[in-house]
């Protein structure tokens, strides 16, 4: 199992932290650090401050050397699919290519969507918006000119240059619902799930097994990831219950680390826990 360091961005981390946590993660050998990508802090009414997703992971990348960075994940109401695949390819190509990866999902925080003037419509109407989106976005990073009229986006006669150097990841952030499920199989290198039992991730990841066959393809192109916080017991304790999750289908944790100005326990997740998942 691999293991990974999510960071709540909008509460309250600024530059300089985003640094630190950056040179802690290569430091210990951890391999990609994640980050939420919202603009309301989910604590103290709100009043912590967000620096911009996107913004950051691509400065991020312009300071780092070997660290994977991405979103977890980004709400599909935030931006348009256009201005969203080509934020990536900037990141790629600052990166040096292949250290980025686009986590995309429908969101759900209705209070920072009418603080910051965003349309938040009903659910599906959002997964029919997240459909479209993926696609595009794929379609964006690999194709030559081409015209799409969606029901939500159309581009015309569209190439989006340049391509990105080495194909970002495409995660789907999902709660394993059949509608889901189907996105990730037709479009998804990995479908990440939050905080789930391992009974409950034994049942996605049968989900995701019948979806891909629906899809004709292959169950084991698309691995699953568990977002969970991050647990301080002794390393063996922690091991133990991973081991548990992997059998149930887990190929990658991203552990969420609220503390972020604590970067002893980033160091100990690169340096004791990812060796002993690895």
């Amino acid at each position: 199992m691999r293991v990974c360091l999510m960071i709540e961005g909008q509460e309250n981390v600024t530059w300089e932290q985003w640094k630190a946590l950056a040179a802690a993660c290569e430091r210990s050998g951890i391999e990609t650090l994640f980050r939420s990508d919202h603009y309301l802090s989910l604590q103290d009414d709100g009043k912590r401050g967000s620096l911009d997703a996107w913004t950051t992971i691509a400065a991020l990348a312009a300071v780092t050397s070997k660290l994977h960075l991405g979103t977890l994940v980004s709400p599909v109401t935030f931006r348009h699919p256009s201005l969203l695949a080509k934020a990536v390819v900037t990141a790629d190509h600052v990166s040096g290519g292949g250290r980025i990866e686009l986590g995309l999902g429908a969101g759900w925080m209705e209070e920072e969507h009418v603080a910051y003037g965003f349309d938040f419509p009903p659910s599906n109407y959002r997964m029919q918006m997240l459909s479209e989106q993926l696609e595009l976005v794929r379609k964006e990073w690999n194709e030559s000119a081409f015209t799409q009229e969606g029901q939500h986006y159309s581009v015309r006669n569209l190439d989006a240059l340049p391509k990105p150097i080495k194909q970002p990841r495409l995660l789907l952030g999902g709660g394993g619902g059949r509608r889901s499920l189907a996105l990730a199989a037709r479009h998804a290198d990995e479908y990440n799930v939050v905080h789930m039992s391992e009974e409950q991730l034994r049942k996605v990841r049968a989900g995701m097994d019948d979806a891909c066959k629906r899809e004709g393809r292959d169950p084991a192109s698309l691995p699953l990831s568990l977002m969970d916080p991050v647990d301080k017991a002794p390393t063996e304790q922690v091991v133990a219950r991973f081991r548990q999750l992997e059998s149930a289908g887990v190929t990658r944790v991203m552990l969420q680390h609220l503390q972020h100005e604590d970067l002893d326990t980033v160091e100990w997740i690169g340096k004791e826990l990812a060796p002993a998942l690895a």
